[in-house]
């Protein structure tokens, strides 16, 4: 089984499990197109969520379509013909084009707290 989200003008409308095989007679009158997505890939790298890290072996990734879009699909996600990506989190941040994720323009701390951004002062605030 394998996971499909319909794009709707570059929007994913819903998200659905079928076999490929099921695109064969499924006749769907509406518009957009049906895409292949994968739940183990984030970032663009192929993930062990048991271990919640990047596997090992990445080269898992080439030559399946589905892997190769970066993350995977929730709805009103954006699809912009190569990768998926969620909607934008915040005006200052910038989507980065190799992994598909939205990044704030300052890097969050890494002293190990809780923080939440503030757009007003396109910061990090300890939680």
């Amino acid at each position: 089984m394998a996971h499909f989200a319909k794009v709707v003008d570059g929007i994913v409308t819903e998200v659905i499990v079928a076999e490929k095989s099921f695109f064969d007679t499924f006749v769907d009158s509406s518009p957009g197109e049906w895409v292949k997505t994968s739940y183990n890939v984030y970032g663009g790298k192929y993930m062990n969520w048991d271990k919640g890290e990047e596997a090992k072996d990445q080269s898992v990734i080439t030559g399946d379509e589905a892997r190769e879009r970066k993350n995977f699909a929730g709805q009103g996600y954006h699809y912009d013909g190569t990768g998926f990506y969620a909607p934008k989190p915040f005006d200052s941040w910038t989507l980065n084009k190799t992994t598909y994720l939205w990044e704030a323009p300052v890097a969050y701390p890494s002293d190990g707290k809780d923080y939440v951004w503030n757009e007003k002062t396109t910061s990090w605030d300890k939680e």
